[in-house]
């Protein structure tokens, strides 16, 4: 592209020879630096973008009142409430290549009080000269549900004009039931989220098949650990996945020592020792990932028995731990009516690079809380025990219910977690230490030393697990099995 000179205004000219408008001062779009009109002209005729700034959001509530107030007639005066006021709700904004706002949606938490993860949508918007084949509104709606999911949500509703519930259905929204909103029929819809459901699938949902032909102690299929026929000793074995052994080798030996103490953990097992068996490309990436072992181990006062080292070879972890109970505690012991406590180390972070995946507490504990934790299912025996694996909470929850022939339901309001967590990352990450079990209501709790305990659901007829709100209302989490390897 050229530039030509008109009266001192800098005129670009495309490469086909025409014309453009004036360049204005300040910040211009790469393509008409470029010349490139072509593309110019198959350019959306709108963006999305987060409102920021008190003229965007005066704009877009601009917007509201001449639509819901003038237009529609649904509100008197002005249609702001308590949603608009909260500090947590975030606003969308449609905007023409002019920048003017032409469209918008707002979301954020139903109510106040504490964010668990159950969002509204609302006061959606299009300026009546922007309606039409552009699809604007429809696009607002799918970056609203794509946020809230960003934002850990796991349940996202909206009450929807009635002429406007064929829109949603085509996006995807199911009708919960009618609703009457300013005196206008309206229905109350909800974004169907299956982060849970995912999560189980791609972690657990195989094993049934995998492992139907292997043979099995009768009561403990799909523990944690594993009872040695004849003997009071308990074994357990977890691989780290390969990638993090290669990208973060000490934390990987770390988690090779804590995955397999917790299995131990639940079943009520003292441990005591272990057996690496680890890959790597030399010998300083294996020292990497038996110094993260090493502090471990150390951490949890345990001895490294032996194991099998190889170099030259893609990066590997494998560890299995011996440990010892004469009454293992089975993770299918749980039964209909049983009260669901959650006991998790609510302490530490999310650890560097896997946040919202992995909650590191256990590196900053002592030996005697780690130990505390560890030794509390032993100390109070509970029905039935689960420590949290990679399904997450929701999931092996689900692992725990169909081992026990049963369903679950979880009181989302009710889950011990970090104020730093999202609902959404807590109940689908992997968290340190937290413990899932089951017993009679009224049970005493785990003395689990630092970490956190509460009552927060129930195991139930059927099967899968359900999401109970403070409004009653229960979501599907895990619609069936988890695994596939039946009742224990």
């Amino acid at each position: 592209m050229q530039r030509a000179e008109d009266g001192g205004r800098v005129m670009p000219v495309y490469l086909d020879g025409s014309t453009a408008p004036p360049m204005a001062d300040g910040p211009v779009d790469i393509l008409a630096l470029l010349g490139d009109r072509s593309t110019l002209d198959r350019r959306p005729a709108f963006h999305i973008k987060e409102a920021f700034g008190e003229s965007e959001l005066a704009a877009y509530r601009r917007l509201r009142r001449d639509v819901f107030i003038h237009e529609q007639g649904l509100f008197t005066g002005h249609d702001l409430d308590d949603r608009d006021a909260d500090s947590r709700t975030l606003v969308l904004v449609a905007e023409d290549h002019a920048g003017a706002v032409i469209g918008g949606v707002r979301l954020g938490p139903v109510a106040d009080g504490p964010d668990i993860g159950w969002w509204v949508g609302g006061r959606l918007v299009v300026a009546p000269g922007a309606r039409g084949p552009h699809g604007i509104g429809a696009a607002l709606v799918r970056a609203a549900c794509a946020r809230a999911e960003a934002e850990g949500v796991l349940r996202f509703d909206a009450t929807v004009q009635a002429r406007n519930v064929v829109l949603f259905k085509r996006l995807g929204w199911r009708s919960v039931r009618p609703v009457t909103v300013a005196g206008a029929p309206h229905v109350l819809m909800r974004w169907p989220i299956g982060r849970i459901a995912a999560q189980a699938a791609a972690t657990k949902s195989a094993l049934g098949p995998l492992l139907a032909a292997l043979p099995a102690p009768a009561g403990f299929v799909g523990d944690d650990g594993a009872p040695v026929p004849g003997t009071d000793v308990i074994a357990a074995c977890d691989a780290i996945v390969p990638s993090m052994v290669e990208r973060d080798p000490k934390w990987a030996g770390w988690c090779g020592v804590l995955v397999n103490v917790n299995d131990l953990a639940a079943m009520g097992a003292s441990p005591l020792g272990l057996l690496d068996a680890l890959g790597a490309k030399d010998a300083e990436h294996a020292a990497r990932i038996l110094a993260g072992l090493g502090r471990a181990a150390q951490a949890y006062g345990l001895p490294v028995l032996g194991g099998h080292s190889q170099l030259g070879v893609p990066a590997a972890l494998s560890v299995t731990a011996l440990g010892r109970t004469d009454r293992p505690v089975p993770g299918g012991g749980g039964r209909p009516g049983h009260a669901v406590q959650l006991t998790a180390d609510l302490g530490g972070s999310w650890r560097a690079g896997y946040r919202g995946r992995q909650w590191d507490s256990s590196t900053r504990r002592r030996t005697d809380e780690l130990r505390a934790m560890t030794g509390a299912v032993a100390a109070a025996r509970p029905a039935a025990a689960k420590d949290v694996s990679m399904a997450g909470i929701a999931g092996t929850l689900g692992m725990l219910a169909e081992a026990s022939g049963c369903g679950a339901v979880l009181d989302v309001a009710a889950v011990p977690r970090p104020r730093a967590a999202s609902m959404g990352d807590w109940l689908t990450c992997f968290p340190g230490f937290a413990m899932l079990t089951t017993d009679a209501p009224g049970a005493p709790p785990l003395p689990a030393g630092p970490a956190t305990g509460a009552v927060c659901g129930e195991l139930t007829e059927g099967q899968g697990v359900g999401l109970r709100w403070p409004d009653g209302e229960i979501t599907e989490a895990v619609t069936s099995t988890v695994t596939g390897m039946g009742t224990a």
